[in-house]
């Protein structure tokens, strides 16, 4: 039987941005409104969610589909759990529990007053009512349990034990917010203590996990010893985002028509039903039939009902090896397709579709592809999130091959579902030369080196990773990232509606991969309408490359910066800083790490090291 058993949830519902819900702020993240913190809550407790649709990433993650919370006027009404529990008085110092303080509040006001205050939350033993804080600290374990901080225990934690009806605050010994100077203290036996040694490397050593899963209403049993962490620091949640392309043949108008047909849902939950009965063969061979030839009619499709047919039996039956393919297996598909190889004689979709250019136009010799994107469609999904130490961002799902990290899966067992995002734009691919790019590593064995510094933090980091990280992927990446800069500062676009997409092969691949997309991140940013795609154009793109690699042979931290033997999270950027090459987060994969100038434009005493120097 299951260690796990229900616990009161409290939700509030406020309005969100999609995007928050499905990145920094999903399930199990605090978010913080103007009068309170609140957690989000499990997908499960979004009411009737919209349905997304997109095959390549659900046979991947082996998942029915994907969902996203109801329209609200292009915001989301989606439930938030009531954690921290703990407030505190900033002008009495008193601190309760949400509940008691909720118990005073009711004594001098009605009872329906209840949904104003818990909108925002009031002590009412003033003249004048004082709005309730939150406190900053909580604890959390690697195992992606997180608490309230175990106030009462630490104030009595220097006495024989807790006095039978605690009473506490929160007080400052000298006005500064510091925890050197902040105590805890129990007004009714007087036992108080520092919050100096709870930050400490073992200062909550005989502190046991509880196990609290708060934003599914859920409690396992956990023997995880936890530590102190703030509400707002970035380790207290590092959400695990998959996206992927929609890309020929998925991305057909006539798949998208059989996804959004009732009569698809229909046959998808008559096949859930008798496979629960282990009747799925008899199904499959006595009902099959009629239920594609009802889709064809719904779908106006009646006079293809074999490419029907086809395409229903590939989505319900096509899963082998799906959920075994590598990232980059992954995102050789979406090259294939995006480099016009794998797109199929009479395609017709309203989410792909590209332009080969003329390299020649561009007089660039540097580059070997140059596509226009001009329609693309994206899913991301959120399907788990870690504390305290980040995952590795090269493996796709929620598996972990370090002890140190546990990644939360947060799929619904009911709906078997992850929440997710669409997002409709463009974009434009640039491929670099690989024979350029090949004898500018073998010419460069300093290259090779800064790359291995790189490769063996990202290993540190990452214990037990695989991942190669070479100086193709250094050039790519950086170069993304300056492309963005530039076309944000060129072309008016904000940094945070461009987004990077890395394609690039390590040598165990044989896939010789050496591109990188750039693209509008948003439903409603301002590339939709053809903006971007015309950036990639002969007459405007070699000029923006070329502004973006002069503009990299300065950064205003030089010579700090392109000196740099490690900077950044975990020191995993090199010649790389917010000044010359980071990005806002939403727009980078690898969480604006691996990153390193000296690739584009050498170093001070060997600019001839850079891949583009020719042009500076």
């Amino acid at each position: 039987m299951s260690s796990e058993k229900r616990i009161q949830l409290d939700k509030n519902k406020y309005d969100v941005r999609l995007s928050q819900i499905i990145t920094t702020f999903g399930p199990g993240g605090i978010m913080d409104f103007i009068d309170q913190p609140l957690m989000t809550a499990s997908q499960k407790y979004w009411g009737s969610p919209i349905k997304i649709s997109e095959e390549r990433l659900a046979k991947k993650l082996n998942v029915s589909n994907f969902i996203a919370p109801q329209d609200a006027d292009s915001k989301y009404n989606v439930p938030f759990v009531r954690f921290p529990s703990w407030y505190y008085c900033p002008e009495c110092n008193k601190l309760k529990q949400i509940k008691d303080w909720e118990k005073e509040y009711l004594k001098a006001h009605r009872s329906d007053d209840k949904i104003k205050y818990m909108k925002k939350p009031v002590c009412t033993n003033h003249k004048n009512e004082v709005q309730l804080v939150a406190p900053s600290i909580l604890v959390a374990c690697k195992r992606g349990h997180i608490d309230d901080f175990p106030w009462s225990k630490w104030a009595h934690k220097n006495v024989a034990g807790e006095c039978s009806n605690p009473e506490l605050e929160l007080i400052s010994s000298s006005g500064s917010l510091g925890l050197d100077n902040i105590k805890v203290r129990c007004t009714n036996c007087n036992a108080e203590n520092s919050l100096k040694l709870a930050s400490s490397k073992n200062g909550l050593k005989n502190f046991t996990c509880k196990g609290e899963f708060q934003w599914k209403n859920e409690r396992e049993k956990c023997e995880e010893k936890v530590q102190m962490v703030l509400r707002n620091a970035s380790n207290i949640y590092f959400p695990k985002i998959e996206s992927s392309l929609s890309i020929p043949p998925y991305s057909d108008d006539i798949n998208t028509m059989i996804n959004d047909s009732s009569e698809f849902e229909s046959l998808k939950s008559a096949m859930n039903k008798k496979e629960k009965k282990g009747k799925l063969k008899e199904f499959i061979k006595d009902d099959l039939e009629d239920y594609i030839e009802e889709i064809s009619k719904e779908i106006n499709m009646k006079d293809k009902v074999e490419l029907v047919d086809k395409i229903v039996c590939r989505e319900l039956f096509d899963k082998e090896n799906a959920s075994e393919k590598t990232k980059n297996d992954y995102r050789y598909e979406e090259y294939n397709a995006l480099t016009g190889i794998s797109i199929p004689d009479e395609y017709t979709s309203r989410d792909f579709k590209i332009e080969k250019k003329d390299l020649k136009d561009y007089g660039i010799e540097e580059l070997s592809k140059v596509i226009l994107v001009k329609r693309l469609r994206e899913v991301r999904a959120l399907v788990g999130f870690s504390r305290i130490n980040m995952y590795d961002n090269f493996i796709m799902g929620t598996k972990s091959n370090n002890d140190e990290v546990k990644i939360i899966d947060i799929k619904d067992k009911e709906s078997k579902a992850y929440p997710a995002y669409e997002v409709r734009g463009e974009g434009i691919f640039i491929e670099l030369n690989l024979k350029l790019i090949d004898s500018w590593v073998k010419e460069n064995n300093e290259i090779s080196k800064r790359a291995q510094k790189l490769n063996d933090r990202y290993s540190k980091v990452n214990k037990g990773s695989y991942r190669e990280i070479t100086p193709k992927f250094i050039l790519l990446h950086t170069l993304a990232h300056l492309l963005i800069k530039e076309l944000s500062f060129e072309c008016g676009y904000s940094s945070t509606s461009l987004r990077e997409r890395i394609y690039c092969d390590v040598p165990s691949d044989n896939y010789n991969m050496s591109g990188i997309l750039i693209y509008t991140a948003d439903s409603d940013s301002e590339g939709s309408l053809g903006g971007l795609v015309k950036q990639g154009e002969p007459n405007i793109l070699p000029r923006i490359l070329k502004k973006a690699i002069k503009k990299a042979v300065w950064c205003s931290y030089d010579p700090i910066c392109i000196n740099s033997t490690g900077q950044g999270f975990k020191n995993l950027n090199l010649s790389a800083c917010y000044s010359c090459a980071l990005l806002p987060e939403t727009s980078c994969e690898e969480f604006n790490t691996l990153l390193d100038r000296v690739a584009i434009v050498g170093t001070l005493d060997n600019r001839n090291m850079g891949f583009f120097s020719k042009y500076i």
